[in-house]
């Protein structure tokens, strides 16, 4: 694992959370940095600055407490507001400004924001030029291979975010079009990384140690960015640094490792949101913590009727002592799709 640097950070190792929208909230990136990932990237924040002052808005650029560096997602079309959105971010703790480019997202793309932006080059340029001006911290930018696979410009808008002063690109091997679905496209990714002299992150089903020495192996990225993999299975930063530093693969966590991870990720939720949001947003982790193991279905029956902490909480223990007396240690799948086949497809 080697060091890597965006601007004037050195990144403690090479592997990163990605934004991901409803996720990614401070808690959520806290817990993944104390599990191993050495950069994480908030959830998008608007430039549009009518949204500014929306609670929602107020927690994305919440970050008491954060682990250095700070990375702040701004998402839009407009060069000059996403500067004046770098500028407000910069201005309230963020240490480096991350453009979205890469979001399939219907909500986003009909604004012509995230991945929409790959089908007009001039229009990018113009973003990244303004933004980077804008502010005195490193700009990086997420990027899919390309509106769709008839129509791959990854490798031009590389070369734009470089002249640019772009400081870090990570690429989603996947088109706009693609959703999340196919295979992930690690040539494109490879093709990119020696096109280019900034540091290049990896992105698309990252899910295990071992795919993750491949990507870095075939790609000759700089880093990892796991987004999806990391839902309910945050520990797998440390599983992915583990096996890069050694080769060996760490044993699947106990049920009590896995049970005081979720009681530490939901008392930072709890505080973070308050009762009413806290329990509602709960959901979904809990959901993605419990979803491949036995009797889970109940489980999620009762988180969903929850109306208070307490219940919640309850519903948790009540799961977690039958997960004890089971199995004391917890099974998570990863993909289905070998390294031989992500390639050869």
């Amino acid at each position: 694992m080697q060091a890597v640097r965006i601007g004037g950070h050195s990144l403690p190792n090479n592997l990163a959370v990605a934004p991901m929208a409803g996720v990614t909230d401070r808690p959520f990136r806290m817990l993944c940095k104390r599990l191993g990932a050495g950069y994480a990237v908030s959830e998008m924040v608007a430039a549009n600055p009518r949204l500014w002052a929306t609670d929602k808005s107020r927690r994305r650029t919440d970050h008491d407490g954060e682990v250095a560096p700070i990375a702040v997602q701004i998402a839009g079309a407009d060069p000059a507001l996403l500067a004046d959105a770098a500028r407000y971010n910069v201005d309230r703790g963020a240490q480096i400004i991350d453009i979205n480019m890469g979001c399939p997202a219907k909500k986003v793309c009909n604004a012509a924001a995230g991945s929409a932006l790959l089908g007009n080059e001039p229009l990018v340029a113009s973003i990244l030029e303004a933004v980077v001006r804008a502010v005195d911290v490193p700009v990086t930018l997420k990027i899919r291979t390309g509106p769709s696979p008839d129509t791959r410009n990854a490798l031009a808008i590389a070369r734009i975010a470089e002249d640019a002063g772009i400081a870090a690109l990570a690429v989603h091997g996947r088109t706009r079009a693609c959703l999340f679905n196919g295979p992930v496209e690690f040539d494109t990714v490879r093709a990119v990384k020696r096109a280019v002299r900034i540091p290049v992150i990896a992105n698309g089903d990252i899910d295990a140690p071992e795919r993750a020495r491949q990507v870095l192996a075939y790609t000759g990225a700089d880093a990892l960015m796991i987004g999806r993999a990391a839902q309910g299975r945050p520990w797998i930063f440390r599983e992915i640094a583990h096996y890069l530093a050694t080769g060996e693969l760490l044993p699947a966590p106990t049920v009590a490792e896995v049970r005081a991870l979720i009681d530490e990720h939901l008392a930072d939720h709890y505080a973070f949101y308050g009762e009413a949001l806290g329990v509602r947003i709960a959901r979904k982790h809990l959901h993605w913590y419990t979803r491949d193991l036995r009797g889970s279905e109940d489980f999620r029956r009762q988180v969903n009727v929850a109306e208070s902490v307490a219940e919640q909480s309850a519903a948790v223990d009540r799961f977690f002592d039958a997960a004890a007396r089971a199995d004391h240690r917890l099974q998570y799948r990863p993909s289905q799709v070998s390294w031989e086949e992500a390639l050869a497809a």
